[in-house]
């Protein structure tokens, strides 16, 4: 197993894993998926850049796909996140690092599966609310944050590759909650 070379973190008076490079990423397929093919790497914002890249990817695979193949596409890619986010956030020695972003990737998928054919304005919304949820994370997203982060010192297994997910799938049901609820607030004062 190929693990990055570690860095002290002064600050924690621990040792913390470095940012991954794309040798990293392209030494295994799990890698390639959890760091978002390559979103992950960015150097800022990581989890913007890879709901950026959900974003362009399911306009491109939305020519192709229609519901019933976003079900299937979207239950692959949680079924094969659980185990790259699994295994690559094991080899980072973290229970959720910030270069991991295919759970931004599938939740913000189910964002749009179900809100096309909104328009490109209802996207952004979409998009500026789901990142909002996701780093901020107020309320629901924070429990459900904290659910699955393993204890000091634990090792890193299924439960925390399920939480990497999890978070951002609340998050994801929050933002269509609140763009749900201001439709019906639209609808019913108009």
């Amino acid at each position: 197993m190929n693990v990055p070379p570690q860095a002290t973190d002064p600050a924690a008076g621990a040792t913390a894993p470095r940012r991954p490079r794309a040798g990293f990423m392209w030494r295994h397929p799990a890698r390639l998926i959890a760091l978002g093919f390559g979103a992950g790497l960015s150097p800022w914002a990581p989890g913007t850049v890879g709901t950026l890249w959900a974003w362009a990817t399911f306009l491109v695979l939305d020519r192709w796909l229609d519901a019933s193949g976003w079900a299937v596409a979207i239950a692959i890619g949680l079924g094969l996140g659980l185990w790259a986010c699994t295994r690559t956030a094991r080899e980072l020695g973290a229970g959720d690092p910030g270069a991991i972003v295919w759970d931004e990737v599938v939740a913000f998928w189910i964002v749009l599966w179900i809100l096309l054919p909104a328009g490109i304005a209802v996207q952004a919304a979409a998009f500026a609310l789901f990142r909002y949820l996701d780093a901020v994370k107020p309320g629901p997203v924070a429990w459900a944050d904290r659910l699955f982060k393993p204890r000091s010192g634990a090792p890193i297994g299924w439960a925390q590759g399920f939480g990497i997910l999890f978070d951002d799938l609340v998050a994801a049901g929050g933002t269509l909650l609140v763009i749900a609820l201001s439709v019906a607030i639209g609808r019913a004062f108009a």
